[in-house]
């Protein structure tokens, strides 16, 4: 079935008229609508397709409808409208920042407080400093029947060892040869290029004891990847509590119980390799217990090789448009803080508005 436009504009007044109500959106109240120039049986039949399709959903016989997590999908990508930040918020954002934003060392405490304010909804902030370090050089000391030693010398000056038990057997000159395939191919490379394709070459490359390439390059990727630091908080869980969704006390508990560090610890993992903003609806989260919500994330630079990521969770009925404004300005708005500490001005509101 086709997704005709004015399946489309029936779908984002659904999604626009839920997120104001939070309850389900009836023919009537379409039609109600200025811009709408369809008749209630015609509106009637395209909500009819739309939950066909997917899009919605009718919680109950003679109720109206919902959006599915498939809708937000694509009211997000396709059909929402810009929100337009007014002169109070830009100037509330800005204040909330120059007041409250004076020491780097409780930014991410404050961050998600502040964001938690601006949004009215959980948020999370996170400073992270991606890893650069590498190994330097490899070495493999045989430790007695059965075990080797391996030494990891850093790129940072670390030194890291580990006990390996032996799975074959494996003498100096077995060893001797897997060190200098080590240090040959594995040496001056980061975490992430610790490829299959690699492990597969270096294990053709080590003869007998090829058996134990898989146990070092894991031990190698695991000390590369902890020499990045991440810091994270999450602040104002309560606030879920005063949604209509969360009406059910014993939702509202489980979903706050899940609001801990374990559940959003692979949310930077999702934005490393993203620019702008990242919605994630419902069952797209990375973690089980986000699945009933949605995820709003943005990236801002923080400069001396940190990063930050602040982001929000609430319901899938939550305003995307303005809760992805104000996360772009915060993200502007601390990027340009840190990048010039002494001169960094924040920006000024857009459009033809006048103090």
């Amino acid at each position: 079935m086709e997704l005709t436009e004015r399946k489309k504009k029936v779908l984002r007044s659904v999604v626009d008229l839920y997120i104001r109500t939070a309850e389900p959106v009836g023919s009537k109240a379409i039609t109600a609508l200025p811009d709408m120039k369809y008749s209630s049986a015609t509106i009637r039949n395209e909500m009819a397709d739309l939950t066909a399709m997917g899009y919605l959903e009718q919680p109950h016989t003679s109720a109206g409808r919902i959006p599915s997590a498939a809708g937000y999908r694509l009211y997000v990508d396709e059909l929402m409208a810009d929100y337009r930040l007014s002169i109070d918020e830009t100037k509330s954002i800005n204040l909330a920042i120059e007041e409250k934003m004076q020491r780097v060392d409780k930014m991410v405490e404050k961050v998600a407080r502040l964001v938690s304010q601006a949004t009215d909804l959980p948020a999370i902030s996170v400073t992270s400093r991606p890893t650069g370090a590498a190994v330097k050089h490899f070495e493999l000391i045989l430790a007695g029947h059965g075990s080797i030693i391996l030494v990891l010398m850093l790129t940072n000056d670390e030194v890291v060892n580990k006990l390996i038990k032996l799975p074959v057997a494996a003498g100096e000159t077995e060893l001797k040869l897997l060190s200098a395939v080590l240090n040959a191919t594995m040496t001056e490379i980061t975490a992430d290029e610790f490829t299959a394709e690699l492990l597969e070459k270096v294990m053709r490359s080590a003869g007998e004891a090829a058996a134990l390439v898989p146990v070092i390059v894991d031990f190698t990727t695991d000390t590369l990847r902890r020499q990045g630091s991440t810091n994270m908080a999450v602040a104002g869980q309560s606030r879920i509590l005063g949604l209509p969704e969360y009406r059910d006390v014993d939702k509202a508990q489980r979903l706050m119980a899940s609001f801990d560090e374990d559940a959003f610890s692979n949310l930077p993992a999702v934005m490393q390799h993203e620019n702008g903003t990242k919605v994630l609806v419902g069952p797209e989260n990375v973690a089980s217990e986000l699945k009933d919500t949605s995820v709003v994330m943005t990236k801002f630079d923080i400069g001396d090789g940190l990063q930050g990521m602040i982001g929000v969770v609430g319901p899938t009925r939550m305003d995307y448009a303005k809760v992805t404004a104000r996360l772009s300005y915060f993200a502007e708005s601390l990027s340009k803080m840190f990048a010039k500490p002494e001169q960094a001005q924040l920006p000024e509101a857009t459009g033809d508005e006048k103090e």
